[in-house]
């Protein structure tokens, strides 16, 4: 979907599925481990799911691999495990998908669905990207890095979402909120994910030309 103050241009150019091998079922994807969430909704009738949104979330922040983040997003989180929690108890939260440290890729919420990843947020002449995005977490901490890992899968994933929807725009959610939000921060390599998809150059924010520092 364009809108008037929306320049068309030419999206990804979906793959032929490897070897044949179905990679949906329906909204669920074959190559992720689904742990539901019941953090979603519906999408509006209309809505066009045509953006990827790429986060970072770490709890409690910058320390990896204890689970609190599947804890967050299917409503078990301890909330007073951590002095951190405090200020986010209670909150009600999802994403589509989480890409751990070393790869390994879990689905939360059905990609057909609304899930509750970018909050207020604005992007391509549309406002409330949860409409028609597709939000992805990247296990990290703005700022800091990532592992080959992450890209390798989230590589992958992006190439295999156009095989379903008609994706025509990635993001980071520091572009979609500027302002309220900076992940997954300038330790994001755009760079590379740009050379792991052979999309055209339209389909990223302007500064995925740039290196991180």
């Amino acid at each position: 979907m364009t809108t008037a103050n929306e320049a068309p241009h030419p999206g990804p150019v979906p793959c032929p599925e490897a070897g044949g091998r179905p990679v949906w079922d329906g909204g669920w994807y074959r190559d992720a481990t689904r742990e539901p969430s019941p953090n979603f909704g519906p999408r509006p009738a209309q809505a066009v799911i045509d953006l990827i949104v790429v986060h970072s979330i770490s709890l409690p922040p910058g320390e990896y691999g204890g689970g609190q983040v599947h804890r967050l997003f299917t409503n078990t989180l301890d909330w007073d495990a951590h002095p951190y929690y405090a200020g986010i108890r209670g909150l009600q939260v999802s994403a589509h998908f989480f890409i751990e440290r070393d790869g390994r890729l879990w689905q939360f919420v059905d990609c057909d669905l609304r899930a509750w990843h970018a909050g207020p947020s604005s992007y391509r002449g549309r406002a409330n990207c949860n409409d028609d995005s597709i939000g992805i977490e990247l296990e990290g901490l703005e700022g800091q890095t990532f592992e080959p890992a992450q890209y390798a899968t989230l590589a992958r994933l992006c190439a295999d979402l156009p095989l379903r929807y008609p994706i025509a725009h990635v993001a980071g959610h520091e572009d979609v909120a500027p302002g309220r939000k900076q992940d997954p921060g300038p330790g994001f390599d755009w760079q590379r994910l740009r050379a792991d998809l052979p999309w055209p150059p339209a389909v990223f924010p302007r500064k995925s030309t740039r290196p991180p520092p």
